[in-house]
């Protein structure tokens, strides 16, 4: 989960603080960077990049699920040791992206000459494609980024158990994400603005894309089996451990109801969560989350009306202040609530009448 990465990047902080939690975590038993040729300095040089994959991750996680019953909630989150959640399709996810994210600003971070280990990936330039235009330019170190985000996000499984095997399949298929989505840019050259000769490169991708990309592959994930130490399709003879899988997201158990909470499996459950309803500007994936979360989960939509007040009309006085107005607009919101019992609407409609009746005699 993206806890591991925390998890990871918690012990550094209680090194260079000079602290360690009640279990006597230190350096030595918990993995920034793991093997024979790493260094507490490299861990020093990539940590504040790993965090800030990791926090990209976890948006970009609450993004894509913020209309789904599991929200990727933060409970997953604050928990930093290894293994602790349910190895189902969620886990699996939160598995892809973290890995995704490390990989993805560290690669991005060597583009903007922050190591000085790496900089432009030149492999490839002066080559002829098929097109017609040349390889040049600075394509991003997708090598890299790559190579570094596996020393951490890998660096901690230590096992050589079904839950290892899958954490490192997922992490694997997070990283591929970013190579799969990573987008051609190309400049011409020549007299008067024409397209003479064309160099192109690659570049990453905003990273909202990587996040639609593995949510494709979260709804396509496989159920698979750990048999004689590898992973393979799930009741199936004929596995797809050497082909298919190593493209897929895989999970070793069911997911949850998220439904109802249990903090035990990472559900908050879905009472008090907002919903949509109607809008142009809103898919039907959005149109249709209060029957999702609400009316599928055994709850209905509560219509909330509330005021907002923020600042608008802003202007500049010189010199040298800004002032603005105090403006107010009205908020309607859609929650999950309770579904009322047949006499409680009867009993809120019979004071509802006895009410109207003494006005009128009023």
């Amino acid at each position: 989960m993206f806890a591991r990465v925390f998890w990871s990047m918690s012990v550094l902080v209680a090194v260079l603080s000079g602290t360690a939690d009640s279990n006597g975590w230190t350096l030595q038993n918990n993995i920034l960077i793991t093997g024979p040729k790493s260094s507490f300095q490299a861990s020093l040089t990539y940590a504040s990049s790993v965090a800030a994959g990791a926090q990209t991750a976890m948006e970009e996680c609450k993004y894509q699920f913020s209309w789904d019953r599991w929200n990727c909630t933060d409970n997953a989150l604050a928990m930093f040791k290894p293994n602790t959640l349910p190895a189902n399709r969620e886990t699996s996810f939160v598995h892809a992206i973290s890995a995704a994210g490390v990989m993805y600003v560290l690669t991005r971070n060597c583009s903007k000459g922050a190591f000085e280990q790496c900089g432009c990936d030149v492999t490839n330039n002066g080559k002829k494609a098929e097109g017609g235009w040349t390889w040049g330019g600075c394509s991003d170190d997708i090598a890299f980024g790559e190579r570094i985000s596996k020393m951490y996000s890998d660096g901690v499984e230590n096992g050589q158990d079904a839950r290892a095997a899958m954490n490192l399949h997922n992490n694997d298929v997070g990283r591929k994400a970013v190579r799969q989505t990573m987008k051609r840019v190309c400049k011409c050259h020549g007299v008067s603005g024409s397209c003479t000769t064309k160099t192109c490169w690659l570049q990453l991708a905003d990273f909202r894309a990587i996040g639609v990309f593995l949510k494709k592959k979260y709804k396509k994930a496989d159920k698979v089996d750990y048999v004689r130490g590898q992973l393979t399709e799930n009741n199936s003879a004929s596995s797809k451990r050497n082909t298919g899988l190593k493209k897929d997201m895989v999970f070793l158990e069911d997911s949850p109801d998220y439904c109802r909470e249990n903090l035990t499996v990472g559900s908050r459950g879905t009472l008090g969560r907002e919903c949509l309803r109607g809008g142009k500007n809103r898919d039907k994936y959005e149109k249709k989350s209060c029957k999702r979360l609400c009316k599928d989960c055994g709850y209905v939509p509560k219509r909330i009306t509330t005021e907002v007040t923020s600042s608008c009309n802003c202007k500049f006085h010189w010199c040298c202040s800004v002032k603005c107005s105090q403006c107010t607009k009205t908020v309607t919101k859609y929650i999950c609530v309770q579904r009322e019992s047949k006499n409680r609407r009867k009993n809120v409609r019979k004071k509802s009448k006895q009410r109207r009746r003494n006005r009128d005699n009023n």
